[in-house]
C-alpha cells in the first residue's frame, strides 16, 4: 500500500512531534499512562475501572495495578458503581489534579519558550491548527474506545 507523500510527510512530522514532547514531558512524578489516565479522569469525570484500559492501550491488569498505585499515592480514588454495586468507579483527587496541573504548567513553560522562537507567521499557523489538530485527537480518542 502506498501512502501519498503529503500523508506521509504529515505523520513523520507528528512522529517527530510527539518524541520531543517525551522528551520535555517531566517524568519525575507520573508515567505518560498514569498521567493519561489522570487527565482523563480530571475531563471526563470518574470512570468505570474496565473503561480505562483500552484507551491508554495497556491491559486490564496493568490498569488495575496502575489504579492501584495511583490510589495509594492519593491521586485517585476507587469507589462502588452506583448502577452496579459489583463494579468499581475511579476517579481523580484534588492532589491528582494537581500533579496534572503541575505536569501541563512545566511542559507549557517549555514549549512557551520554543513557540517564542519562531517566526510569528508560524506561531500564528500553529494557532491557527488548533482546532483541526483538536478535531484530530477526538477522532483518535473515539477509535482508542473500540
Amino acid at each position: 500500500m502506498r501512502i501519498p507523500d503529503e500523508d506521509a510527510a504529515i505523520a513523520s512530522a507528528f512522529e517527530s512531534l510527539y518524541a520531543g514532547l517525551r522528551r520535555i514531558t517531566p517524568r519525575v512524578e507520573l508515567s505518560l499512562t498514569a498521567a493519561s489516565t489522570l487527565a482523563r479522569l480530571e475531563r471526563t469525570g470518574p470512570h468505570r475501572l474496565c473503561e480505562l484500559h483500552a484507551p491508554e492501550g495497556v491491559t486490564q491488569p496493568a490498569m488495575t495495578q496502575l489504579v492501584t498505585r495511583l490510589e495509594r499515592d492519593g491521586l485517585a480514588t476507587r469507589s462502588s458503581d452506583p448502577a452496579d454495586g459489583r463494579a468499581v468507579m475511579v476517579g481523580i483527587t484534588d492532589a491528582g489534579r494537581d500533579a496534572v496541573a503541575r505536569r501541563r504548567a512545566e511542559r507549557a513553560e517549555v514549549l512557551a519558550g520554543l513557540l517564542r522562537r519562531l517566526p510569528a507567521g508560524e506561531q500564528a499557523a500553529i494557532v491557527a491548527a488548533l482546532p483541526a489538530l483538536g478535531s484530530l485527537n477526538d477522532l483518535l480518542m473515539e477509535d482508542r474506545k473500540d
